[in-house]
């Protein structure tokens, strides 16, 4: 799956790894700062550049501090995990269209976190249930697009939006059968919901790390792209690989559902922007998908909480505003 592949020729190839990903760090750093500064009661420069020195007024750090700097770097860590992961199943199926809420894994890890919401358990067992149902979603998709023979993009594309269906109604009994008073508020973690999210070093530590351990197999990836027939005869052990990815892929989605809910098309547009600008290295896509992706839902977060003040929207929203008109411009890219 090649650039040129999707039609275009990379803008900023040649300009080295470390200059964009600066450019990108430096973006996502004025998201968060606008993230801090704005909503439905503004914060000054000056006021916020004295809460970030430990300084300012007391109302000024608790709306800083404690209110919108978790739920901010929630959104940046929320954002990478989805934006890598669906860089991820890009490589693997060499599909621009391939994303973890496209293609069901979303909608499985929602299952299983709501699973054991409902069974009034918490912490690290809801995150654990959101893996498995990622992870059986990951299953499911690719057992049956591949059937007796290979996959091809459609048919991929096809399962993918039946099972998310599948997820879909089964979401519906769950919310049908549950608690009148728990409906409001499981209702808008499922749109994508960053209210609640005050504990940002978990998804932000998992981020880090993936992305620290998949730099080792920048080349590794970038020979994947290109098919596993031309992996092997490269020497790739292909199929330890492929289960990485799936793995990988279906933990970076787990831990998002469990922070934000789920969140749509991140995973689409932050990837194929990216190779668009840069190519299709690995080892630079990635952790600029881990930056570009943050930055994203950060912005999307703050637009959220700023358009209808003091009321908010759930991200989600505007996410699927963002994603929908792209899916379908790249599904028509690609008949």
């Amino acid at each position: 799956m090649a650039a040129a592949e999707l039609g275009a020729r990379p803008l900023l190839a040649g300009r080295g790894i470390w200059l964009p990903l600066a450019v990108l760090a430096l973006a996502g750093c004025a998201a968060l700062g606008l993230s801090l500064a704005v909503g439905s009661a503004s914060v000054s420069p000056e006021a916020l550049w004295a809460v970030l020195r430990g300084e300012g007024d007391a109302l000024s750090r608790t709306l800083v501090l404690e209110l919108r700097l978790p739920r901010s770097l929630s959104a940046f860590a929320v954002g990478g995990l989805l934006a890598v992961a669906g860089a991820l199943m890009q490589v693997l199926l060499r599909n621009p269209l391939a994303d973890p809420y496209v293609l069901g894994l979303s909608g499985g890890a929602s299952v299983g976190a709501l699973a054991a919401m409902l069974a009034g358990l918490g912490g690290a067992v809801i995150t654990g249930s959101a893996f498995a149902g990622a992870f059986l979603s990951t299953l499911l998709v690719f057992g049956l697009a591949h059937g007796t023979g290979s996959w091809t993009p459609s048919r991929l594309l096809l399962t993918g939006v039946v099972v998310a269906a599948g997820w879909g109604a089964v979401i519906t009994l769950m919310l049908a059968l549950s608690p009148a008073e728990r409906l409001p508020g499981m209702l808008y973690w499922l749109m994508g919901d960053l209210s609640y999210s005050r504990t940002p070093w978990p998804p932000l530590a998992l981020l880090l790390i993936i992305c620290l351990l998949l730099m080792p197999l920048g080349r590794s990836l970038n020979v994947m792209a290109r098919g596993p027939l031309q992996a092997a005869a490269l020497g790739v052990n292909v199929r330890p690989l492929e289960w990485t990815i799936y793995l990988v892929a279906s933990a970076l989605t787990a831990m998002a559902v469990t922070t934000a809910g789920s969140i749509g098309f991140v995973g689409l547009v932050v990837p194929h922007m990216l190779r668009l600008l840069l190519g299709n290295d690995q080892r630079l896509i990635l952790p600029a998908c881990a930056l570009a992706g943050g930055t994203l839902l950060v912005l999307a977060d703050t637009l959220a909480r700023t358009m209808i003040a003091p009321e908010q929207l759930p991200v989600g929203v505007i996410t699927a505003l963002l994603g929908v008109p792209t899916f379908l411009y790249l599904l028509y890219r690609s008949r």
